[in-house]
């Protein structure tokens, strides 16, 4: 977060001539996207023709589908995270579910996997994410002084304060 605040978001961009938070926040309120069409705007899509026994194959796994559409190319989409779960589009419109039958594979193979580190790399000595977040702290940490905080009302001519010492004295 020191890095994205104090580096990146202030740096100006040679195409856009703004910084990067400028220009994100330049087309007025933000507003959230309703998570069924953020699901539906990163899944992937390939084309199946199904087969004589309404199947279609996808990384090796196979799927039953709608037998009214054998022999038709249909619109298989799919999170290529979870590959149990396909639906079946014809000519742009839902034709059902693909419904597992032979799963070998439950993520797309052309996803990244993560890969164990087997040698640590060496130190260098320089700690650049530690030089950012001083300089972000020394920016932002502090600033609240002990002069900013409000002043307490008196109740019967003391302040809570001295009537939270008072009560913590031996």
């Amino acid at each position: 977060m020191a890095w994205a605040e104090h580096v990146c978001n202030t740096r100006v961009h040679a195409e856009t001539g703004q910084t990067p938070i400028q220009r994100f926040t330049s087309h007025g309120p933000l507003h959230a996207v309703e998570p069924s069409l953020l699901r539906e705007a990163f899944r992937w899509s390939v084309m199946r023709r199904v087969t004589s026994t309404a199947s279609v194959s996808l990384t090796g796994n196979r799927y039953a589908v709608d037998e009214a559409l054998i022999g038709r190319r249909v619109e298989l989409r799919f999170d290529p995270e979870d590959l149990t779960r396909l639906d079946v589009y014809w000519e742009g419109h839902p034709a059902g579910q693909a419904i597992p039958f032979i799963l070998g594979r439950h993520v797309h193979r052309q996803v990244p996997q993560a890969q164990p580190s087997t040698t640590p790399s060496a130190p260098t000595g320089v700690d650049y994410l530690g030089l950012v977040l001083a300089a972000h702290d020394a920016e932002t940490l502090g600033q609240l002084a002990f002069r900013d905080l409000p002043v307490l009302q008196p109740r019967n001519g003391r302040t809570e304060d001295h009537q939270v010492e008072e009560n913590h004295q031996p």
